[in-house]
């Protein structure tokens, strides 16, 4: 069996600033790269609010350098996925996808999370091209356009005033006759003038040449009055919602309903002994690069200290 002083799993901005941490402190950590390596970044085009790159980066631009930086310090990085974790002891042993196993004096938790789509194929289709499950990272796009927000919750009333300040109009498309959305979001969202809200509607398609240039929507479906209509957007935000990428890690670690891993007072720390977490498998409120990234700092700091005082 392998063994390391630390191993990262998963490699967006927190895997990466950990792995970059983790291997200056001469750690020499493994890092599984996972479903998608690089990240939730690598599905968006422009980034433009990392700080440091002036004119904006590419998504996988950045994060092909942050790969660079890590091995450059001797990180191992891998491809592939650890599919099982046995935390009962230390060091505690996980499992990669081809059934190998690497025991670990510290583990540094860096899976991510998914934004939930409806399911359309044209949303891969215009994935990038006017389809973003992040308002805060492509709004600035959408300057003096028309756009839509798919979601009745707080997230998709909070995109929709953001999206807000920036668009020209707004569209909130919600499934129920009503927003789930805290009363005070409702308010705001009810009193922004250029947001309309569309309830009791379903997004069945998109279309556009280069890009989305409208929706396809069903009024009332399954109803007797059902009706089909067509707004012309040039932006459709997803907000119903992330999926964190912990199922392998229920048995172990404290997580929230949806699936957030609990940190121990705000740190990295988790309730086992050597295990952290970084970015947005333990976020659900900020979900940027930034703070994954620092996040990711933190843990391999707090894992440096771990292995100095065992």
């Amino acid at each position: 069996m392998e063994k390391t002083k630390c191993l990262i799993i998963g490699s967006g901005p927190a895997g990466y600033t950990a792995a970059i941490y983790a291997s200056r402190a001469n750690l020499n950590p493994i890092e599984y790269s996972g479903m998608q390596p690089g990240g939730q970044l690598t599905q968006t085009t422009e980034v433009e609010n990392f700080p440091g790159y002036p004119q904006g980066v590419d998504g996988n631009q950045m994060m092909m350098d942050l790969l660079e930086q890590a091995q450059r310090f001797g990180t191992d990085i891998r491809m592939g996925s650890i599919v099982k974790v046995d935390f009962s002891k230390a060091p505690y042993v996980c499992t990669d996808e081809e059934g190998n196993e690497i025991a670990a004096d510290t583990v540094i938790i860096a899976t991510g999370a998914s934004a939930k789509y409806l399911g359309l194929d044209d949303e891969r289709k215009y994935n990038g091209q006017g389809v973003s499950a992040c308002a805060t990272c492509d709004g600035f796009f959408y300057r003096k356009k028309t756009v839509a927000v798919v979601g009745g919750g707080d997230t998709a009333c909070e995109d929709a005033l953001y999206l807000s300040g920036l668009a020209k109009k707004v569209y909130l498309i919600v499934r129920k006759p009503f927003l789930r959305a805290s009363q005070v979001m409702q308010q705001r969202v009810k009193e922004r003038e250029n947001i309309e809200i569309l309830f009791e509607h379903n997004t069945i398609g998109l279309f556009g040449e280069n890009g989305v240039e409208g929706a396809h929507l069903v009024k009332r479906k399954g109803e007797p009055d059902e009706e089909k209509v067509d707004i012309a957007i040039d932006g459709f935000f997803l907000a119903i919602g992330h999926k964190p990428n912990t199922d392998i890690f229920k048995e172990w670690l404290d997580m929230d309903e949806v699936g957030y891993l609990k940190k121990i007072d705000g740190t990295p720390k988790t309730k086992i002994p050597g295990v952290f977490v970084a970015g947005d498998c333990a976020d659900p409120v900020y979900r940027q690069a930034i703070s994954a990234a620092g996040s990711g700092c933190q843990a391999a700091i707090e894992a440096e200290r771990f292995l100095l005082n065992k």
